[in-house]
């Protein structure tokens, strides 16, 4: 789904990126294009493989002046584990952003509520 041009909700998340606990926010995503990709949960069979197809098309996103933000409903912590672990995941430059309150997937209508889970 496009959500181009519409006004993102106020949010706060704790995110893994280069190494380093940092917040992401709605003013994170001001001023250049975002690309945010949601995913069900870390660790999961098919994620590592997307996880790695972006980061090989990182360098392109940049280009266009575009971030890449990666969210799963695991927290920040399981990230960094994720990020250390998996060869996949451990070429990834951009936030992997952890939302364990299912605000981010609430807000882009993105969650499954049955499950507790972010749609691809």
């Amino acid at each position: 789904m496009s959500l181009i041009n519409t006004t993102v909700k106020p949010f706060k998340a704790q995110a893994f990126h280069n190494g380093k606990f940092v917040e992401v926010s709605d003013a994170s995503l001001k001023g250049k294009w975002s690309v945010i990709i949601f995913m069900p949960a870390a660790f999961t069979f098919n994620c590592p493989t997307e996880v790695e197809d972006a980061a090989k098309h990182y360098a392109e996103f940049q280009k266009a002046n575009a971030e890449v933000y990666i969210v799963t409903t695991d927290t920040h912590f399981s990230h960094k584990v994720w990020h250390e672990t998996s060869q996949a995941v451990g070429q990834a430059q951009f936030p992997l952003v952890g939302d364990p309150t299912h605000q981010l997937t609430r807000a882009f209508d993105v969650h499954i509520e049955e499950a507790g889970l972010a749609l691809r």
